[in-house]
């Protein structure tokens, strides 16, 4: 099990005295645990500037609003908790908010106490930064399969956190962390819009070259004109639309489907050549790359040779 598919929800609060907060995670738990695909709770670690926070893990996307959408989190209450504005959703294929980078470390195995030591130092520099809003750490839980910690880095907007991520400072600050960690910490993946994925790298977006995602668009944009302009176009004619509007009418499905159908598909089953960081190797992008032209090539031979997909014949 990785918690990188599952969906999981980080509720920021407050900070309030830790019984207090204890007393509130303990009952938001009790709720999380009898809900239906319940992981795992886990408390961020709070003092020396560390964002008070919880973290719940569901199984689906669905379970995890649930719970969030659940009275034990949406009703006022006897300890005095207060939420933030708005929750933290750390789900495949939903793009963070803006100026919001997500860390996973392996940390070394006994250097739990030095690599969060390490963390508040990392909050200490870079409070000072403008736009800074808070930075969020949470343990693991290996028991149910988590074996990863979790920092969640919050700014104003993205280019407060790239003014962040290229400063001096920070990267002092990553060399004394990075002692602490098996290796390199991962980042949060997530799709972005149209056949790209958007990855967080140190803090810096990185996105799917532009070439890549117009050879998918190409991939199943041609099929599917072929296919609208055989079987939708007779049957707008027959209604009585004019060619002008039978064009705009196919244009629409031919919109939603691609934007809504075809390119969240292909851009799954394409997702480690998209992969900004995963795919940008050049074996892997010509291997892609090889792939989706033989598909042309398929397409192209299919409605070559199969006359009953002839729109122009029919």
């Amino acid at each position: 099990m990785s918690d990188k598919s599952l969906a999981t929800g980080v509720v920021l609060v407050h900070p309030v005295p830790s019984d207090r907060l204890q007393a509130w995670v303990d009952r938001a738990a009790d709720t999380a645990r009898s809900m239906p695909g319940f992981i795992a709770l886990r408390s961020a670690v709070t003092d020396g500037g560390l964002q008070p926070a919880v973290a719940a893990t569901f199984d689906t996307a669905e379970h995890l609003h649930a719970w969030l959408d659940s009275e034990a989190l949406t009703a006022p209450n006897a300890e005095g908790v207060l939420r933030k504005s708005s929750d933290l959703l750390i789900v495949e294929g939903h793009r963070l908010p803006p100026g919001t980078a997500v860390f996973r470390h392996d940390v070394i195995e006994g250097r739990a106490a030095e690599f969060v030591a390490a963390e508040r130092q990392l909050v200490t520099s870079t409070a000072q930064f403008p736009g800074h809003l808070g930075t969020v750490v949470i343990p693991p839980a290996p028991e149910k399969g988590l074996a990863q910690w979790t920092s969640i880095l919050c700014f104003r907007t993205d280019e407060q956190l790239a003014t962040w991520s290229d400063s001096d400072e920070r990267a002092r600050q990553l060399e004394k962390l990075r002692t602490h960690l098996a290796k390199d910490f991962d980042t949060l993946s997530v799709d972005a819009p149209f056949g790209s994925i958007l990855r967080i790298d140190h803090g810096l977006p990185r996105v799917t070259p532009r070439w890549k995602t117009a050879m998918l668009v190409l991939l199943v944009l041609y099929p599917m004109v072929m296919t609208l302009s055989r079987f939708l176009g007779p049957v707008l004619k027959d209604m009585g639309a004019e060619p002008w509007l039978s064009m705009w009418l196919t244009q629409i499905v031919s919109v939603a489907v691609l934007t809504f159908v075809l390119m969240p598909l292909a851009t799954r089953l394409f997702t480690r050549w998209l992969d900004p960081i995963d795919g940008a190797s050049v074996r892997v992008s010509v291997l892609g790359a090889t792939v989706v032209v033989a598909l042309y090539a398929a397409t192209l031979w299919l409605f070559a040779a199969v006359t009953w997909l002839d729109f122009w014949t029919h």
